[in-house]
Order: C-alpha cells, then structure tokens, then sequence
C-alpha cells in the first residue's frame, strides 16, 4: 500500500515538474520568436529583446488570468447552474438573478466596476477588520484581481446555462431510474445525470474558456499589463503599430491554437469515457 502511494506521489511531482519545465520553456521560446520577429521588422538591436520579452510577459499574464478565471468560472457555473434547477426558491432565484445580471451587462462595465466601484462597496464592510491587519478593499482589488473577479463571474453565468442546459438535455427517464433503485436526489445528481451531463456540456465549456483569452484583453482599460498593454506601451514609444499590433494578433493565435488542441483532446477523451 505504501509502495503503491510512494509511486503516485512520484507520479504527481513528476508531471507537476514536467508542466512547470514546459510552461517555462514555451515562453521562453515565445520571447525568442518574438524578438526575432521585430528584429526582422528592422527594430533597433538593442531594443527587440526588451520588447519581446514584454510581449512575452504579457502573454504569461494573459494566459494565467484566463486559465485561474475558467477554473474559478467553472466552479461558480456549477454552482449556479444546479441551483437555478433547484425546487427550493432560497437557492433558484439567487442563481437566476446572478446569471440575469452577468449576461445581461457588458463585461468592460463589469471589469470597471469590479476595479473602480467595488472597492468603495466594500469598504465599509472591511473597515473594522483593519484592526487585525486585514488590508482596505482598494488595496486587495488590485487591477489583476478585479480582472479576475469580472471575467470569473462573467464565464460562470455563461457556464452556468450550458451546465443547466446540459442536465436537461439528460431523459427524463434517468431520474426515474435511479430514483426507483432508491437513490436519493444528490446521488442521482452526482452518479447518474453529471456523468453524462458532462459529455454533452464539454464542447461548449471548452468555447467559453477559448472566449475568455480573448475577452480577457478587456483587463488593458484598468491598466493590467497583459498582451494588449504591453503592445500599446510599445507603440507609443516606437510609433509603429501595424509591426506590433501584428504581433500581439499572432501571440494570441498561438494562444487560442494551444488552447484548441487542449481542449479538443479534452472533449474527445470525455467522449470515449463516455463510450465505455
């Protein structure tokens, strides 16, 4: 048993070594492409390393704002989803209302409220905390974590309808089933409807992630320094943005082709295990 533990473990901090070395290595590389890139647009020597390593950086920045954000947004349209086909009113129009608000306003709105209104909103709750070091809701907010407010309570409301949607689109006479064999709701929910719920709701969970990286570039107008910003601080010092708006095209290519193939591995291995 011991053995079979140790070896797991081995296994786990292996491939958590592996994804670290590859995620070091691919920007990286990127940096490297992109500053031969601008050194075959004719940007000074000194300067092309500079610049492509920002536009690296910011496409680090962009890709673990997304990647935090879909996880958190999957979790909340879980959540939300479940509960917006709940009997119990305490729990269904909670989710309804929060599904309503996030997809009915734009998410720029949200992301400048989550940055410059929220705070003030919040304040007054976390003022008598400061007494036990807590910190002002200004400083916790900061234009990273507004970002990533915004775009996880945005995907999750989208989430949400495709997870609720997805439960739906399971026969009715697979509740009848499990019910019958003396399962109780949550275990019908958990081991019967999920399970295959799941299978139908991938493809489009797997748009939606797609979806943020793009959206995510929303995160410039609060000064987050993503790929969009790093780009739009590079023109204004070399007055050259069909060179580098070209660039930050091209990173988020790569970006959303890396994401594709991921998720399209995903969405066939959720189709196989469904097969079995």
């Amino acid at each position: 048993m011991y053995v079979r533990l140790f070896r797991w473990l081995l296994y786990v901090l292996l491939g958590l070594a592996g994804l670290w070395l590859a995620y070091q290595g691919f920007f990286a590389a990127l940096a490297f492409v992109l500053t031969k890139y601008l050194l075959l647009t004719h940007f000074l020597a000194e300067k092309a390393p500079l610049y492509g390593q920002s536009l690296a950086l910011g496409a680090e920045i962009t890709l673990k704002l997304t990647l935090i954000s879909s996880v958190a947004g999957m979790l909340l349209g879980l959540l939300a989803g479940i509960a917006k086909l709940s009997k119990n009113p305490l729990f269904r129009y909670p989710a309804s209302l929060y599904i309503w608000l996030l997809r009915g306003t734009p998410l720029l709105v949200q992301i400048l409220f989550a940055y410059n209104a929220l705070p003030f909103v919040l304040e007054p709750l976390i003022r008598p905390l400061h007494v036990f070091g807590i910190p002002s809701a200004q400083d916790m907010l900061t234009a990273y974590w507004s970002a990533f407010l915004a775009l996880s309570l945005n995907v999750g409301a989208y989430n949400a309808e495709v997870i609720r949607a997805g439960i739906l689109a399971v026969p009715k006479g697979q509740w009848e089933a499990a019910q019958s064999l003396g399962l109780s709701a949550s275990q019908v929910m958990r081991f019967v409807i999920m399970p295959q719920a799941i299978r139908i709701v991938v493809p489009p969970l797997v748009n939606n992630v797609v979806s943020l990286l793009k959206d995510s570039s929303l995160a410039s107008t609060i000064t987050l320094v993503e790929l969009v910003l790093a780009g739009q601080r590079i023109v204004s010092n070399t007055f050259r943005p069909v060179d580098i708006y070209l660039a930050v095209a091209g990173t988020y290519l790569i970006l959303t082709t890396i994401l594709t193939i991921f998720t399209d591995w995903l969405e066939r291995r959720a189709q196989l295990s469904g097969g079995r």
